[in-house]
């Protein structure tokens, strides 16, 4: 993910928070913002080379969970995937290439927050070797009503 692919990948942003299952978030950040709060070598777009390496179809991006050192090795992260592109398997190869990453880095595990009404999201994940650790109900409130979030994470069988 580059600086060329900011419109993008707001955009895509954006469309998953107007389905109102996919972030807490309301808007999407300033690139600026985006950029300083997730890791640079964790940072991937999927891209339709049919249609040029700015179309993207999807992204991943991941921020550390914590500053304290015992937590050097865990990161969260978001996947979101173009409407238009979706069912595509793009999901998968963005996680599969997070993966790859992280473990590069020695990041031992991986972690999510999903609505439970995503289930689309929860069964990605599950196949790219998530488990779900538990729902934290009432954890916050979204468009003025209390939302759950299910726990998903990936501990690395390689980096530990």
């Amino acid at each position: 993910m580059s600086d060329a692919h900011r419109d993008a990948v707001l955009d895509i942003y954006r469309l998953g928070i107007a389905t109102g299952n996919a972030t807490f978030e309301t808007e999407p950040p300033s690139w600026d913002r985006f950029t300083a709060t997730r890791l640079p070598d964790h940072r991937w777009v999927a891209v339709d080379p049919a249609a040029g390496m700015h179309t993207v179809l999807g992204w991943t991006a991941c921020a550390q969970v914590s500053d304290r050192c015992v937590y050097a090795g865990v990161v969260e992260h978001s996947v979101y995937v173009h409407p238009d592109a979706r069912g595509r398997g793009i999901g998968r190869l963005l996680l599969q290439q997070l993966i790859g990453s992280t473990e590069q880095a020695g990041i031992w595990t991986i972690q999510s927050g999903v609505f439970p009404e995503n289930t689309a999201s929860i069964a990605l994940h599950h196949r790219c070797g998530f488990r779900t650790i538990g729902t934290r109900e009432r954890i916050g409130r979204h468009h003025g009503r209390w939302r759950d979030v299910v726990l998903l994470e990936r501990r690395s069988p390689i980096v530990g």
